[in-house]
């Protein structure tokens, strides 16, 4: 709820800032021309960042578990590193020189 909020009160910042900018900008401001672009820059970034924070990290397209998405070869070449590292564990983790 608390990021539901917090874009809320970005976007209530950012728009009357916006048109408080656009106004001064068209009455001769020039300075103000540079704040016409950067307040939908940042609500463009907390709109972004609110939808990052509800949906995290995850690719949209990828929801299947990175085991599924393993091909017969890459399973052989696991299956090979956990055999080679259990018969390292064996050995006591010598290596030969």
């Amino acid at each position: 709820m608390r990021v539901h909020i917090g874009l809320i009160v970005c976007l209530l910042i950012c728009i009357p800032a916006f048109i408080f900018e656009v106004s001064r900008a068209i009455g001769g401001n020039t300075l103000s021309w540079a704040y016409v672009f950067e307040w939908p820059i940042l609500a463009t970034f907390g709109v972004y960042m609110w939808w990052r924070l509800l949906h995290g990290d995850q690719p949209s397209q990828r929801k299947s578990s990175p085991d599924s998405a393993m091909n017969a070869d890459d399973a052989d070449r696991l299956k090979a590193w956990n055999a080679y590292l259990k018969e390292l564990h064996a050995d006591g983790g010598n290596t030969p020189d």
